[in-house]
């Protein structure tokens, strides 16, 4: 990944709260599921299986991807795989709005990846390894298209921040 491996990486903070999470909730699933089916008189080995089967599909949609960064790389890693850009040679970023509103990265290399823009507002340092690999593809004009979307990401996490620094400090 990085040039210096993983040692410089940084991570999303909330990630494993957020699958542990998805761990709890597909093991009391899986276990409500078969003690109610073993209640009933109904368990059979096919149905167990059906229900380990049904548990581990909805781990994998509880599971959220992790989200890592470094000097010049962001990646992100979802059960299935793993897509990796490099922020210093960003070409193209583009923010879609809506239910499910996402922040699409684009290399020189053609490597592409998505993201949930609130990752980057809860995990400064995971901010600012994308800003700062931005700010580099900006300077080698690479970025053309998107540095505005940037811009206002930027300020709207920044917002964000001083307004969660001044609510722990009791002035608002």
């Amino acid at each position: 990944m990085g040039r210096s491996g993983q040692a410089d990486a940084t991570g999303d903070r909330h990630w494993r709260g957020s699958a542990r999470f998805a761990v709890t909730c597909a093991s009391t699933f899986l276990v409500m599921s078969l003690l109610v089916d073993w209640c009933s008189g109904g368990l059979t080995p096919l149905h167990a299986l059906l229900w380990f089967a049904s548990s581990a599909a909805l781990f994998s949609i509880l599971l959220p991807p992790q989200v890592s960064a470094g000097p010049g790389w962001l990646a992100v890693r979802t059960s299935w795989r793993r897509r990796f850009v490099r922020t210093d040679e960003l070409s193209a970023v583009r923010q879609y709005e809506g239910v499910s509103g996402h922040l699409v990265l684009q290399d020189v290399q053609g490597h592409r990846l998505e993201l949930d823009p609130r990752i980057l507002a809860a995990n400064p340092l995971l901010w600012h390894e994308l800003d700062t690999g931005a700010l580099r593809s900006l300077e080698r004009g690479t970025l053309r298209n998107g540095a505005d979307v940037l811009d206002r990401l930027g300020h709207r996490i920044d917002d964000e921040t001083a307004r969660a620094v001044l609510r722990a400090s009791g002035i608002v």
